[in-house]
C-alpha cells in the first residue's frame, strides 16, 4: 500500500498518496499501514481486555498480523493444519469471527480522507489524471471491502446473503494539485506549496461528529495582523479555494480539522484554475498553531483589512474549541460581507428564495434574521404548504447574500452559497431524509445536529433577482391579537429599528441562551463596521420603499418550545395567501433577472 503517509488522531484517518495506493487484497494486507492499524486495534482489545489475544490462543501481536493475512487467501481449515500456535484454532472459530468484525468496525469508525497529491495540474482538457483519482478512491474502497469480506467468509466457512456496499476506504477523495497565484510577498513564504483541492469524491450521506457543535462570540476585527510571524507545517495543510457569491475566498485549513474544511464542498463551489490565477479578496487559515494567536485574547476568532496588499486575512486556532463548521463558514462569510460594505453593498443575513406560482406570477421573498430564527424553515416550510400552489421555489441564498440597488432603482438580492447548513431538528419531517444521498450530517447525536446539503446552483446565486418581500424573522413573539404572523411596516424608520434590533430566542446554535439582539442579525462583518454598515441600510431600505417593496416582520415562532415545526408552517401559508392574494407585490419585476453578475471584485 503505497502511501506517503498515514496520520492518525482520535477521529480520523487523513492517508497521502501520489497515485495508486493498492492492487490487490493482499498487498493491502502486506502492507505497514494495514499493521498499524491492527496494533492500534489489539491496543483498543487489550485496554478493555489484557488478555484478549490470549483468549483466543494467539502468543502475541505479531500472531494476529501473520494470521490475518493468512486467512486473506486461505479458509480457516488449511491455516489450522499448519498454524503454530499453542491452540486449536478451529475450536476458536467464532471468536476470531468476531475479532474480524471488530477490526472493520474499528476503521470505520473514523473519519477518513484520502489526499492524491499531484506535482503540477494537468494541461487543459486532459481527463486522465482526474479519472486516476476516481480510480484510486474508488479500488481502496473496494479492496477494503474486499478483503474484510474474504477473511470473514474463510474464518465462517460460508457466505452471508446480504452484502452492504459501504463505503469501506475514504468517506472522501481530495485530488490536490500546487497552484500558482500573486501572492504578496509577505504570503508567499508562508503559504507556498500547500496544495489547492482541485477534486473530491465523497461517498454521502456523510456522518460527522466534531469536536464541539456550538459557536461563541463574536469574530473580532483587529489593527495587527494575525499571520505575521506565523508558521506552518505546511504537509498538514489543505487550501479550498472557496466562491463566495462574487468573491473569491482561499480557506487553508489543518488536516486536524479535514472533516469540516471538506464539507465546504456542499456549501460553496470550488474556483476555477482561471480564478486562482486572479488571487483571492481573502484569505483565512483555519487551525493555526494556539500559541501565534494568544496575544488577541480568549477568543482569538480574528480577521485583519491588509490595506497594503489589498486582502482581507482571517485566522483560527487549530483546538477542539473551534472544531464546529460555524467558526469555518461563518467567518468566511464575515470576510465577505466586509469585502462586500468595501464595495458599497449591505450584505443581509437571511433567506432569499424566488417563488414562481402556478399562475405564472413571481416574487422574490428575503427573511432577514439570526441563527436559527426561522428563515430556511419557513421556506422549506413553503414547499409543503404550497405544493399544489408554487410551480418553482428557487433559493438565491440560504443564509447570507448582499442587497444592491440597480440604475433603474430596483432592490436586487445576490447570494454566497450553493448549499445549506441547517439544523437537523428543524427542518420539515422528512425533508432531510429525502436529501439524505447528497447530505453531510454533523454531531447527530447531539443538540443542534446540523446537515450541510446544496439547495441551489451558482448561477441562480449570481444572478441578481428583484425583491418583492422583504422581512424580518422574528422568532421570539407568540402569534395572538396584537401580534399577527405577518405585520407590514409602512415607515422607513420603524423598519430600520426592528432590522436594526435584530432581537431573536436563542436555540443553541451558540452559546448563547435565552432573548438575545445583534445589530441587523448580522454579527458577521456589519456589527464589527456599524457605522459603515448604517449607511449602507439607510440607502438600501429607501431604495427599497421607493420601488413599493413590501417590508414588514414575520413571526416563525421557532425559538418558543412547541412551535418549532407549526410556528414556521403557519408563517409559511400566511406568506403564501400575501403572494398569491395580490400576486407579486407593487415591486414585482424579478421575474427578469437583473443581467450578468458583476465580475470579481466589482
Amino acid at each position: 500500500m503505497s502511501l506517503l503517509r498515514l496520520d492518525i488522531d482520535d477521529r480520523q484517518v487523513v492517508m497521502h498518496t501520489e497515485g495508486a495506493v493498492c492492487a490487490s487484497t493482499q498487498e493491502l494486507a502486506e502492507s505497514a499501514s494495514f499493521a498499524r492499524i491492527l496494533d492500534l486495534y489489539v491496543d483498543q482489545l487489550e485496554s478493555h481486555n489484557p488478555a484478549a489475544l490470549a483468549e483466543l490462543g494467539l502468543p502475541a501481536r505479531a500472531a494476529v498480523l501473520d494470521l490475518i493475512r493468512l486467512l486473506a487467501n486461505n479458509p480457516l481449515e488449511r491455516v489450522a493444519r499448519t498454524w503454530a500456535g499453542p491452540d486449536d484454532l478451529l475450536a476458536g472459530r467464532e471468536r476470531l469471527h468476531e475479532l474480524v468484525e471488530g477490526l472493520y468496525d474499528f476503521w470505520r469508525r473514523w473519519d477518513r480522507f484520502l489526499v492524491v497529491r499531484a506535482a503540477a495540474a494537468a494541461p487543459p482538457g486532459d481527463q486522465r489524471p482526474l479519472r486516476a483519482f476516481s480510480q484510486t478512491v474508488e479500488t481502496l474502497a473496494r479492496l477494503v471491502r474486499d478483503l474484510y469480506r474474504d477473511v470473514a467468509e474463510n474464518v465462517t466457512g460460508g457466505r452471508p446473503r446480504v452484502y452492504r456496499q459501504v463505503a469501506a476506504g475514504a468517506e472522501v477523495g481530495v485530488y490536490a494539485v500546487p497552484q500558482k497565484w500573486p501572492a504578496p510577498a509577505r504570503y508567499r513564504e508562508l503559504l507556498a506549496g500547500i496544495p489547492f483541492v482541485r477534486n473530491l469524491l465523497m461517498y454521502p450521506p456523510l456522518l460527522l461528529d466534531p469536536p464541539t457543535n456550538t459557536r461563541s462570540g463574536q469574530f473580532m476585527e483587529v489593527s495587527e495582523n494575525p499571520l505575521s510571524g506565523l508558521t506552518l507545517e505546511r504537509e498538514k495543510w489543505l487550501c479550498y479555494p472557496a466562491l463566495v457569491g462574487r468573491l473569491v475566498v482561499f480557506v487553508y485549513f489543518h488536516q486536524r480539522f479535514a472533516g469540516l474544511g471538506l464539507s465546504l464542498a456542499n456549501l460553496f463551489e470550488v474556483a476555477s484554475d482561471e480564478e486562482i490565477a486572479a488571487g483571492p479578496d481573502a484569505v483565512y487559515l483555519y487551525g493555526v498553531p494556539p500559541a501565534s494567536l494568544a496575544r488577541f485574547g480568549e477568543l482569538p476568532t480574528v480577521f485583519h483589512d491588509d490595506r497594503a496588499s489589498r486582502l482581507l486575512v482571517a485566522a483560527v486556532p487549530l483546538e477542539d474549541r473551534f472544531g464546529y463548521f460555524g467558526y469555518l463558514k461563518k467567518m468566511v462569510l464575515t470576510l465577505h460581507n466586509v469585502a462586500a460594505m468595501d464595495r458599497g453593498v449591505m450584505p443581509f443575513h437571511g433567506a432569499y428564495t424566488r417563488l414562481v406560482l402556478a399562475d405564472g406570477s413571481a416574487a422574490g421573498v428575503l427573511l432577514i434574521g439570526d441563527t436559527a430564527t426561522g428563515k430556511s424553515e419557513t421556506l422549506e416550510a413553503l414547499r409543503i404548504v404550497g405544493d399544489e400552489r408554487i410551480r418553482e421555489v428557487r433559493v438565491i441564498a440560504d443564509d447570507m447574500g448582499s442587497l444592491e440597488v440597480a440604475a433603474d432603482g430596483r432592490l436586487l438580492g445576490y447570494g454566497t452559497e450553493i448549499g445549506a447548513f441547517v439544523r437537523l431538528d428543524d427542518l420539515q419531517q422528512g425533508y432531510a431524509f429525502g436529501q439524505m444521498d447528497r447530505a453531510i450530517i454533523m454531531s447527530p447525536n447531539r443538540v443542534n445536529a446540523r446537515v450541510v446539503l446544496p439547495v441551489t446552483s451558482l448561477e441562480d446565486v449570481l444572478r441578481g433577482y428583484a425583491v418583492d418581500y422583504l422581512l424580518y424573522a422574528n422568532n421570539y413573539e407568540a402569534v395572538d391579537d396584537g401580534h399577527p404572523v405577518l405585520e407590514r411596516l409602512p415607515e422607513q424608520e420603524a423598519a430600520l429599528a426592528v432590522f436594526a434590533d435584530g432581537a431573536a430566542m436563542s436555540k443553541g446554535t451558540t452559546t448563547a441562551t435565552g432573548l438575545t439582539n445583534s445589530y441587523f442579525a448580522n454579527p458577521f462583518g456589519p456589527a464589527q463596521r456599524p457605522e459603515q454598515h448604517d449607511a449602507l441600510a439607510r440607502k438600501t431600505f429607501a431604495a427599497a420603499y421607493a420601488a413599493g417593496v413590501y417590508v414588514g416582520q414575520l413571526r416563525t415562532q421557532l425559538g418558543l418550545p412547541g412551535s418549532e415545526s407549526v410556528g414556521p408552517r403557519a408563517a409559511a401559508a400566511a406568506l403564501l395567501e400575501l403572494i398569491a392574494g395580490g400576486g407579486a407585490s407593487p415591486a414585482a419585476s424579478s421575474g427578469a433577472p437583473s443581467g450578468p453578475p458583476e465580475p470579481k471584485g466589482a
